[in-house]
């Protein structure tokens, strides 16, 4: 492995760090090297906050250093004033003579401006080191900024014999009926800490009453994302409980009125996807985990409106049911967790690059 490479695999490290914890912004890393040994590193930690060259500049102990450094980063350094200065401008300002970035930043206020800032200063640039991997860390800000769209994520779990739940008259209790383990479910809470919101429709809101909640995890739980077109679901639903996160409420029902923690968003009778995306992207939504029913996530299928799907094969069977979604797509890996069997598929049809 080329030092180049090695560098920008411990930037990836680092931005990992922030998954979940920075939307809007890209996950970030950042670390300085000087006579082959890095004197500083740094992420981006949180939306507002320093990004990643400042965390890890600011981590030099002796700044002298600098104008003899190289520094690595993952995406290419911000050249606009946002929530915190260019951070082109910084290195520039200590004289850090070489740059070498994993990939350009396709945001339209980037986009190649911050390396014309870097060369028009002096600085050396490389580009393109593990673009590859670059592009998966960040795969949702490049789908959001790309497509103008969430990167979006199916899952659900379903029997031995292909159903996702029982029919209705086989169930007792407004609640979930549990296809998958334990372990299985905590994983599920996990991947919620790290998405910005979880989707789900009204049959799934009144059947199962989810808490959508990531209780099972330590981090921050998604916004929740309630599609209930005629608005039907009860006030006093779980999904409706601003403790955890705030509620989008997609629905054509003009007269539901609004409340702490709920933010009501309306809808024309009509295909519901696009008008759904652009309200996502309005809201700054980067990436949506597809929780619903099988009608839900059968029409993102349908639309071919998907990146990933991560299904839970359990060890139980329904014999009758709602049968799983139809749906076929690159194998990316399959895994056991305990009992349970999970295949995660990525689309073949979509990409986050443009």
């Amino acid at each position: 492995m080329k030092n180049s490479e090695k560098y920008m695999q411990r930037c990836l490290q680092l931005a990992k760090n922030a998954l979940g914890n920075c939307y809007p912004n890209p996950m970030v890393g950042s670390v300085i090297v000087y006579n082959g040994k890095i004197i500083g590193e740094g992420w981006h930690q949180k939306a507002g906050e320093g990004h990643a060259e400042v965390n890890a500049i600011a981590s030099v102990k002796d700044k002298n250093l600098l104008t003899k450094s190289t520094l690595y980063v993952n995406l290419e350094p911000c050249s606009h004033f946002g929530k915190t200065p260019p951070c082109s401008d910084l290195i520039i300002q200590h004289k850090i003579i070489k740059v070498v970035i994993g990939i350009i930043d396709s945001h339209s206020k980037v986009c190649g401006a911050g390396i014309l800032k870097l060369q028009n200063a002096g600085v050396e640039v490389e580009v393109g080191v593990l673009e590859s991997e670059c592009y998966e860390l960040n795969k949702r800000f490049f789908t959001f900024h790309n497509k103008e769209r969430p990167y979006i994520i199916l899952k659900w779990a379903e029997s031995r014999d292909g159903f996702i739940a029982p029919d209705k008259s086989q169930r007792e209790k407004i609640e979930p009926v549990w296809i998958s383990n334990p372990i299985s479910r905590q994983l599920v809470h996990k991947w919620r800490t790290e998405e910005q919101a979880i989707l789900i429709g009204t049959n799934t809101a009144l059947d199962d009453n989810p808490s959508l909640n990531a209780r099972d995890w330590k981090g921050k739980s998604p916004v929740k994302i309630l599609i209930d077109r005629q608005g039907i679901v009860p006030p006093n639903a779980a999904i409706f409980n601003s403790a955890s996160a705030k509620t989008i409420l997609i629905t054509q029902n003009l007269d539901i009125a609004s409340a702490e923690g709920i933010i009501i968003e309306t809808v024309t009778p009509g295909d519901l996807l696009p008008q759904l995306l652009a309200i996502l992207r309005k809201h700054n939504i980067l990436s949506v985990i597809v929780e619903g029913g099988k009608h839900t996530l059968q029409t993102f299928v349908d639309a071919d409106l998907w990146d990933e799907a991560r299904v839970f094969e359990g060890q139980i069977d329904l014999s009758t049911g709602i049968s799983a979604p139809n749906i076929s797509g690159k194998l990316k890996y399959t895994e056991n967790i305990l009992t349970d069997k999970l295949s995660v598929m990525l689309n073949s049809n979509q990409s986050w690059k443009k």
